[in-house]
């Protein structure tokens, strides 16, 4: 049972970043897009609110990690720490590399990216990098799905 009291604040947490993951991803994204007047305003939205996603998975995940840590003082390779790791590395990956070389299409572009040619390289590159944001944020949130897996069994288990 001594345990209990960590994996209840992880399964917690990553519960909770997992629902506002799927909520800006399924819920809030979509609407920005089918209700403000341009895609390029709704993408300057969901650009900042992105961050607040990322930022909050890369601080869940290293006190997920910590928390796993001090609970089996060892590296468990298909535990929660690796699964929190995932989470920590897939966040930093689609904010701190794949973001900025977003703007930078953004800035190369001058102005809507739906307003070039389907084939124009700058269009390409950027829906490359939006699926590779994509595919960043959705690897996360597996990776804290499987962590919340692990400190949800942590917690009906007993020494």
């Amino acid at each position: 049972m001594r345990g209990v009291m960590p994996s209840v604040i992880e399964l917690a947490m990553l519960a909770l970043w997992i629902g506002a993951a799927a909520a800006v991803a399924a819920v809030v994204a979509p609407a920005l897009f089918a209700v403000l007047p341009t895609r390029t305003l709704a993408g300057a939205v969901v650009g900042r609110v992105l961050p607040v996603i990322f930022y909050s998975g890369i601080v869940i995940g290293i006190v997920a990690i910590i928390l796993e840590w001090r609970a089996h003082h060892e590296w468990r390779w298909l535990g929660g720490e690796s699964a929190a790791a995932v989470v920590v590395v897939a966040c930093a990956i689609a904010q701190w590399y794949v973001a900025p070389r977003i703007e930078q299409v953004r800035q190369a572009i001058g102005g809507p990216v739906d307003g070039l040619p389907p084939d124009d390289p700058r269009r390409v590159a950027f829906g490359r990098l939006h699926g590779e944001s994509v595919l960043w944020l959705g690897l996360a949130m597996i990776a804290a799905a499987v962590g919340a897996v692990v400190a949800a069994r942590a917690i009906t288990t007993t020494d």
